[in-house]
């Protein structure tokens, strides 16, 4: 019976990173981005892994506490995450010559979308949605089936690895930057997860709408 559970979970985990990967791929990839309104395809694709990982973990908005400590902690993740990405953009534009145009290639997504529209998007649905799929469910599941540091390392590893048909490798380093901070605060802070979703909304808002890097 236990092999069982232990299977039909793996089943479901797996299907949800299938799913995830084929999504960001239409997203990103050279071949399907030209074709797709990003905005529309990525407000679709967060409602798709909230409702995987509500559905595949029906407790996961039990494990959501507001308090008033998260809204700090929130907060200040945020704004420590946006002062490492700006002191990174501008290491990194100094050692690579590559690097300052790929970084305005993301920018190139908002392709003048209205910044209050954005601001609600990426407030309201697409970074609470990451957050609540990526770590409140994947790498719940998944440090529940082995162990909380394997978890951390695996999700980190889907988080990156979704990225890479961007074949935008500051997107990628990004992508692998912002995972591991949220993945190490989940694995040591696993009931802080509503101040991880208000984080990462802030800094998605911050740092492609309010303050670019």
């Amino acid at each position: 019976m236990g092999k069982y559970i232990s299977d039909k979970y793996g089943l479901k985990v797996a299907s949800a990173l299938m799913a995830a990967a084929a999504l960001w791929f239409i997203m990103f990839s050279p071949w399907t981005a030209p074709h797709v309104n990003f905005w529309a395809a990525m407000s679709c694709s967060a409602a798709i892994l909230m409702t995987l990982a509500t559905c595949f973990r029906p407790g996961i908005w039990r494990s959501v506490r507001p308090e008033w400590k998260d809204l700090a902690c929130g907060i200040l993740i945020a704004a420590v995450l946006w002062g490492v990405f700006w002191l990174g953009d501008k290491v990194s534009s100094f050692l690579f010559g590559f690097a300052r145009p790929q970084v305005d290639m993301i920018y190139g997504i908002k392709g003048g979308t209205s910044p209050w529209l954005l601001s609600a998007l990426l407030l309201l649905l697409i970074g609470p949605a990451e957050e609540l799929f990526w770590r409140g469910y994947v790498q719940n599941t998944l440090s529940s089936r082995w162990n909380p540091d394997t978890g951390a390392a695996l999700t980190l590893a889907a988080y990156t690895l979704v990225h890479v048909p961007s074949m935008n490798f500051m997107l990628v380093m990004a992508s692998l930057t912002a995972g591991a901070v949220w993945g190490l605060l989940y694995r040591f802070f696993p009931e802080r997860l509503w101040a991880l979703v208000i984080s990462h909304a802030l800094w998605d808002a911050a740092v492609f709408v309010w303050f670019p890097v």
